[in-house]
């Protein structure tokens, strides 16, 4: 029993003195540096003593300049610190703009959508709006997309829908806004865009020989989206498809309605393949 005893303790008093060991140098390290930070001189905030309007001036001088991580940290102080008075609203929308344009749309969306909430009156409240929609909206194509075009409609249309949803609410709360003649023209590139998404899918199907869904897919872009280019491809698939499917007397409805409206497919349509997407015109920025 002695010997056993004699076997374990050694053990045990090696592993209390490691324990010390271990306890010591963590106090030494803390102390280090803290002695080490020591030397270094605390960064100072040279924005401390700024008034509203000089830390707005930097901003908007930091926004102009394509600086936007600093102009978004310029506006969110000012708000933190004078949060009342018409900086404060300034600077809440030029923040949705500063993030728009440094590409955080989620950023964007959720500082427009605050200055929505929190400032709903206020007269320049439609650039919100219409600052959502161009979030959304899809980017304009590089150089090398137009070197090796890619067709964005069979791309995923959420984006688009969400976009359109954006613009359409705009114009429906600020019909005579200054915006709405361009979240139009965006509105039916959009449509078309998303119409011509549903005729990739219709002649999917087609490939597939699922002839029922493709007659499915292409008379809803018939019904919900007139005057775009992509129901005179509609009518066609449907006229294929009802062959397909041995329906002669459908067949022939379809191709009526093709023939009836031929000379008005074509009429005032926009085409992304010969238009490049309108770009935000001169005018769109925040205003004092």
């Amino acid at each position: 029993m002695s010997y056993a005893r004699s076997q374990i303790q050694p053990h045990k008093h090696l592993g209390q003195l490691r324990l010390v060991l271990l306890l010591i140098m963590i106090s030494l390290f803390s102390s280090g540096c803290s002695t080490i930070k020591s030397w270094f001189p605390e960064e100072v905030d040279k924005t401390k003593s700024w008034s509203a309007s000089k830390l707005y001036a930097e901003a908007k001088a930091n926004l102009a300049e394509g600086e936007y991580q600093s102009a978004i940290e310029l506006y969110e102080k000012l708000e933190a610190r004078y949060p009342h008075g018409p900086y404060a609203q300034q600077a809440q929308i030029e923040t949705a703009y500063a993030y728009y344009k440094y590409e955080e749309p989620e950023s964007a969306i959720a500082a427009a959508d605050r200055f929505i909430k929190l400032h709903p009156r206020h007269a320049n409240v439609d650039y919100a709006y219409y600052l959502r929609g161009l979030i959304t909206f899809p980017a304009r194509k590089s150089v090398f997309e137009f070197i090796f075009p890619q067709d964005e409609s069979k791309r995923d249309p959420n984006s688009s829908l969400e976009s359109f949803n954006y613009f359409s609410e705009l114009i429906r709360k600020f019909p005579n806004s200054r915006y709405s003649n361009d979240a139009l023209l965006r509105m039916r590139y959009l449509r078309n865009k998303v119409a011509k998404h549903e005729m990739h899918v219709a002649h999917y199907y087609m490939r597939r020989e699922a002839y029922v869904a493709a007659v499915d897919r292409a008379s809803y872009v018939v019904e919900h989206y007139q005057q775009t280019p992509a129901v005179s491809d509609a009518l066609l698939v449907m006229i294929e498809a009802y062959k397909k499917l041995d329906q002669p007397r459908l067949a022939q409805d379809a191709q009526r309605v093709y023939d009836y409206n031929a000379h008005k497919f074509h009429e005032n349509v926009y085409y992304e393949e010969e238009s490049v997407i309108p770009g935000i015109p001169d005018w769109i920025k925040p205003e004092e």
